[in-house]
């Protein structure tokens, strides 16, 4: 019966919801052996054994939200706060260059400071510099307006998580002032404006339910993004759900296999957070349907600067200074690193 509802998952990228509660809640070794090893090769047929790397750019850790679950949150007093200028993030991006990085991320929280005027001037200045490179950003909500110079000036992608489809479960996670319309107009409008747009949920997020996974899904599946990004909750000590526990790796895992089945050409990245809860994360996504990985070019003097949440990875396999160290953990179930722009490919 599972192996059913794999198969026809695989032929017509979609399921009634009860089927994906099936896959998703099941614990029968040999479904979630089999609905990962049609994810891999599904994932293979449209890209090959190479895993995409991104170099990741952590530009600032200051924020203007105060999202109840993030560890750069405004709230969070504790936190030793930074901002890297136009020329620290350029030189991020060129040590990355040399490595062989063909595509940069620049994350960050919503900081005043690094306005539009600010991020127009960096993906200029990357854009000049690196033109055989991809710029994706990943700096949450942003008027259209702001979106549109941005394309202009030669950004290529945008990340930005929709968390959760469901409202009240968006209020459980959200502060008043922050809306889910808002966070849904802000996707369409990147759409609209020519990106290859990027979404996703954490898994095990506070009081998430599998229903509200199957809506995310259900809504992805009606958004169809170019790139998806799905990991596990971790909690951050100086939030309010520092006292949860973390989401299920093995839940993530399933749910990046039938995401890959649903979704087969699109960018859909083994995660830090997976690397965080497991110290085979990057492998195990693989392994489930992924064929991104994103490590880390921010300095090094700022990468424990940047806690999202409690123990964030940022070095050994998920630094750029350990693509060594990747590329062989890669070798030993048969992918390589892959160092090109790395396309969506319809």
């Amino acid at each position: 019966m599972l192996r059913q509802l794999v198969d026809r998952l695989e032929k017509e990228q979609a399921l009634p919801p009860a089927g994906l509660v099936s896959l998703l809640q099941t614990d029968d070794e040999d479904a979630v052996a089999y609905l990962a090893y049609r994810a891999r090769m599904v994932a293979q047929s449209r890209f090959g054994r190479g895993v995409y790397v991104r170099g990741l750019v952590e530009i600032s850790n200051v924020c203007r939200n105060n999202c109840y679950y993030c560890g750069i949150r405004r709230g969070n007093a504790t936190a030793v706060r930074y901002r890297l200028g136009v020329e620290d993030i350029v030189a991020c991006c060129r040590e990355g260059h040399r490595a062989g990085f063909r595509t940069f991320v620049l994350q960050g929280g919503e900081d005043p400071a690094q306005d539009e005027e600010f991020v127009a001037r960096v993906v200029t200045a990357l854009h000049k510099e690196f033109p055989d490179s991809a710029i994706t950003l990943s700096l949450g909500e942003k008027p259209q307006a702001s979106y549109e110079r941005f394309f202009r000036a030669g950004a290529n992608r945008y990340l930005l998580r929709h968390e959760t489809f469901g409202e009240s479960h968006y209020r459980l996670l959200h502060p008043e002032e922050m809306s889910r319309k808002a966070r849904l107009q802000c996707l369409y409008a990147l759409k609209r404006i020519g990106y290859q747009v990027g979404t996703g949920i954490m898994v095990g997020s506070p009081g998430q339910t599998l229903q509200n996974v199957v809506d995310d899904l259900l809504f992805m599946s009606h958004f169809r993004p170019q790139m998806i990004g799905v990991g596990p909750f971790v909690p951050h000590r100086a939030t309010p759900f520092a006292d949860e526990l973390p989401g299920s790796v093995s839940l993530t895992l399933r749910l990046l296999s039938v995401l890959r089945l649903m979704h087969p050409a699109s960018l859909i990245p083994a995660t830090t957070a997976l690397s965080t809860l497991s110290d085979d994360g990057h492998v195990l996504g693989v392994l489930a349907g992924a064929n991104v990985v994103m490590p880390n070019l921010s300095p090094i003097n700022k990468r424990a600067c940047y806690e999202l949440y409690n123990r964030k990875a940022a070095w050994g396999a998920e630094s750029a200074e350990g693509l060594a160290i990747l590329q062989k953990q890669l070798e030993t179930v048969g992918y390589h690193v892959d160092y090109s722009r790395g396309d969506y490919k319809e």
